[in-house]
């Protein structure tokens, strides 16, 4: 199925996506699975060399590099699906003008360059705006485009480390932490999937584009949570492990096998009156007599999980009221009946390689419609046919001219 007759609630917004990593092809991820129709324009090597020195992160589709390792990276392929690859050099003067008429025919076009990378193109807002003044522009640099740090290199865990939630990450406050997943990436992605709707929305009432500017170290602030308001209060604010700064108990402990985990969390006096009759202990200690004894609670709670596996334990306990839950190995959640019930995994990737779909679920939202990721350059010809009319020979001359490419250059 061709990606432009996906159906989805956007079905018809037309997105030029230059993004790259994590947090912007996630975000225009989450628009293509909602029918968004998106061209990914690539660079010549925005997949890699044509010989990879070494595996990268995440592997390959098919468990080898083939003979197109750019192709097979699959963390690449995790975030591409729904897009059509459009593999064109924006550095040559044929490549920045094309790239403008299709620009004059987006909805949306979407980058997570540095602050300076799209101006020193000739492709900064002033330029876009110019061709199609209806554009929703959308830009996410690390730190943004203003500001003492806006030239500085982001990177997520970096930025992750300077908005703050570090502070409280860890298992104390000798040992801070962050999440080592880059979290400011998906904060940032979604903070942009609810931009782009809102300023779609705003579009048909006034006709006029916008341009949007994300800075990832923000996204990461505005998720403080009650930390930051207990040190603008004074108060001492340290890290406290998987403990909880109200509910006793809650943490992660082990249970039967190898290196097999439970979560639990004891969200009030009912729950705690279930679980004390597991545990043998005192049903109408309260929330403060249960923190002098925290130690005695969470040795009692292991003594009773030492002989049960994780998914047993997890059962017992919700079946009493008590929140609970087994800690998933990436195994565990491929094959949780959970996920595998609701058919979020979606293999339709190369070698059936199972993706992650959509937590979002509503009508016109259709897996059965989504297309793999595509080969580098797989659409140079339909895009510019489809988009701007070009002939087949104009596409052939410009890729005669080093313009167009479907592999990267030796």
């Amino acid at each position: 199925m061709n990606q432009a007759q996906q159906e989805g609630p956007l079905k018809g917004v037309k997105i030029l996506d230059l993004t790259h990593v994590w947090a912007g092809p996630l975000a225009v991820r989450y628009l293509s699975d909602l029918g968004a129709e998106v061209v990914k324009v690539e660079a010549p090597m925005g997949r890699g060399p044509q010989e990879f020195p070494y595996a990268p992160l995440g592997g390959w589709l098919g468990g080898d590099a083939g003979d197109d390792p750019w192709n097979r990276n699959a963390i690449f392929a995790k975030l591409m699906r729904n897009r059509r690859s459009l593999c064109m050099d924006l550095k040559t003067e044929t490549g920045r003008h094309t790239f403008l008429d299709l620009v004059a025919e987006a909805d949306v076009l979407m980058e997570n360059f540095s602050a300076r990378a799209m101006p020193s193109l000739g492709l900064g807002y002033d330029e876009l705006r110019a061709r199609n003044e209806r554009l929703i522009y959308v830009t996410m640099p690390g730190f943004g485009h203003a500001g003492a740090l806006k030239e500085r290199v982001a990177f997520g865990p970096t930025v992750e480390a300077m908005s703050g939630l570090t502070e409280i990450l860890g298992y104390g406050p000798e040992e801070p932490r962050n999440t080592a997943m880059a979290l400011m990436d998906p904060i940032t992605a979604m903070n942009s999937v609810a931009s782009v709707v809102t300023a779609l929305q705003e579009r048909q009432e006034t006709g006029e584009g916008v341009r949007i500017e994300m800075s990832l170290h923000e996204g990461g602030v505005a998720y403080s949570g009650p930390w930051l308001i207990d040190r603008q209060l004074g108060r001492t604010v340290q890290s406290i492990g998987n403990a909880h700064p109200e509910l006793v108990p809650h943490g992660v402990y082990r249970c039967a096998g190898d290196d097999e985990w439970l979560a639990l969390a004891c969200v009030d006096d009912d729950q705690w009156r279930a679980l004390a009759g597991l545990l043998e202990l005192d049903s109408t200690w309260s929330r403060d007599l249960r923190e002098d004894n925290s130690e005695r609670i969470d040795e009692a709670i292991g003594k009773w999980l030492a002989p049960l596996n994780k998914q047993d334990a997890a059962e017992k306990l919700q079946a009493l009221g008590v929140a609970a839950g087994p800690i998933n190995t990436v195994p565990d959640m491929v094959s949780d009946p959970q996920v595998v019930s609701r058919g979020f995994f979606v293999p339709y990737e190369r070698f059936a390689t199972p993706m992650p779909g959509t937590p979002i679920k509503m009508q016109g939202v259709d897996p059965d419609t989504w297309t793999p990721c595509p080969g580098l350059g797989e659409d140079n010809v339909s895009v510019l046919e489809d988009w701007l009319g070009m002939s087949e020979e104009a596409v052939a001359a410009i890729t005669t001219a080093g313009v167009l490419h479907d592999k990267p250059p030796m």
